[in-house]
């Protein structure tokens, strides 16, 4: 794989990145090692206040961060922005918190005169991190933040399109006090990926991204027996009720599905809309979507990105053909796109039926499916009935129904009246074909923790 910053609003190479040397490789996860046995037992203060600096510097110097997501991976100023604050919260969360929810328990015993006995939390060591592109600051916060506050150190494996960021989030811990090793960017190979997993000196591996690459990883990781948690795809249910309040819920369908060009997992991929609104709802929904400027990211007045490559803007092209092809309906909406730039027309999707591939594809990027039900169980059925298990929401005007409708959707994440979103305070992960376990909050710290027993027992207490 090439490390290369491409612009995708003008399709011109800006610079290009060596891959990293198998001596680079080793060196790494030496220094990584040497780090994390030192960083294990830190005091937490000492952590905490690194992590705070991180969380200063990253909104001290808001737009050159976010200048570089626009720049290699297209995202509109506004929304890198929000990004680079989202990562600053996801900082502070830890290292508020984190003490707290580490702290050891204390289990209930049967017959607490025979001794005491406690869970504590302790670091695994090194881990490998695997990054995607559609976020490339908010994935590493979210996973370097969290595995720091533990005590664990990380070796990065970003996107290959997104190298500058991957750097620039390397320097910024060495800015914020980061002892060198704790956490380093590397430019990696697909063979030295295996070579890292493989390494008795690294214990974990948490990937974002594809199905293809999360079945590949958890292959190695097993074969190696070190603990893995996969984020993958969504295509993420939105459902309106006959009770929705239209215009707002108009508002957010169209934010759902094309905030960061629709790059986003949890995105509104699916429009389940009951038939007593849907031409009420596509009426607006469409108008909406037309109101969408697409054009240079680097504008303020832009509100529809390219994708992040003209491969990837190619490639949904043909899914959309495809779709096609096995009997959907595809309307493009809204003035066209630029010919500079890897646009994709927003398009809809209809007469999408389960013998068609594409009723199950995750489209990455602005096409939204839709589809007409009778009622709510039918609405339920449609937003169950995917490979996937990523987020979802409902909107109605009685949020007592939405709560049993989001109780019935199969999924890691539902949000009543709202898009699935992400906080710093909020777990995030999915089941089935999204992945397995969870990052953020007290369940992502503890991913990659040993939860060990010690039991303190009375020398004469019976066996």
């Amino acid at each position: 794989m090439a490390y290369a910053t491409t612009n995708p609003f003008t399709g011109k190479l800006i610079k290009e990145f060596p891959n990293a040397t198998d001596t680079e490789v080793t060196q790494a996860i030496e220094s990584a090692h040497q780090a994390f046995l030192s960083w294990r037992t830190t005091p937490f203060a000492d952590k905490a206040a690194i992590l705070s600096k991180a969380a200063k510097i990253l909104r001290d110097n808001k737009s050159k961060y976010a200048n570089l997501l626009t720049l290699e991976m297209g995202k509109v100023t506004a929304e890198a922005e929000a990004e680079v604050e989202l990562s600053a919260q996801i900082f502070e969360y830890y290292a508020e918190h984190a003490e707290r929810l580490l702290a050891p328990q204390k289990l209930p015993v049967a017959d607490p005169a025979e001794g005491e006995a406690i869970l504590v939390n302790e670091p695994l060591g090194v881990l490998l991190a695997i990054e995607p592109w559609n976020f490339p600051y908010y994935q590493i916060a979210r996973i370097l933040a969290p595995q720091l506050a533990a005590g664990n150190a990380l070796l990065l494996k970003h996107a290959s399109n997104v190298p500058q960021c991957a750097a620039a989030f390397e320097g910024l811990m060495r800015d914020a006090g980061l002892p060198s090793g704790a956490f380093q960017n590397l430019y990696a190979t697909r063979e030295q990926i295996e070579q890292i997993i493989n390494s008795p000196k690294v214990h974990g591996v948490a990937l974002t991204g594809s199905e293809d690459a999360g079945s590949i990883i958890a292959a190695l990781a097993g074969k190696a027996l070190k603990k893995s948690t996969l984020e993958l795809g969504g295509a993420d249910a939105f459902i309106v009720l006959e009770d929705a309040d239209l215009p707002k819920t108009i508002d957010w369908a169209v934010f759902g599905r094309h905030w960061n060009a629709g790059q986003v997992c949890t995105s509104s991929k699916r429009m389940i809309l009951v038939e007593a609104i849907y031409d009420e709802f596509m009426k607006g929904y469409i108008k909406g979507i037309e109101a969408l400027k697409a054009g240079d990211p680097m504008d303020s007045a832009t509100t529809l990105a390219p994708l992040s490559s003209q491969g990837a803007a190619d490639e949904l092209k043909q899914k959309i053909r495809d779709a096609v092809k096995h009997g959907a309906t595809a309307t493009e909406v809204g003035p066209k796109v630029p010919q500079q730039g890897a646009f994709v027309q927003p398009t809809i999707l209809t007469n999408l039926t389960p013998d068609n591939p594409a009723y199950y594809w995750e489209f990455f990027g602005p096409v939204s499916s839709i589809h007409r039900v009778k009622d709510e169980q039918a609405a339920i059925a449609i937003a169950n009935d995917s490979p996937f298990g990523l987020g979802g929401s409902v909107f109605t005007a009685d949020t007592q129904r939405g709560l049993a409708v989001a109780k019935q959707v199969s999924t890691g994440m539902m949000f009543v009246n709202h898009p699935t979103m992400v906080k710093a305070d909020l777990p995030f992960g999915g089941v089935r074909r999204s992945g397995y376990g969870r990052e953020l909050i007290d369940l992502g710290l503890k991913e990659f923790v040993n939860h060990k027993l010690i039991d303190v027992v009375d020398i004469d207490a019976p066996f």
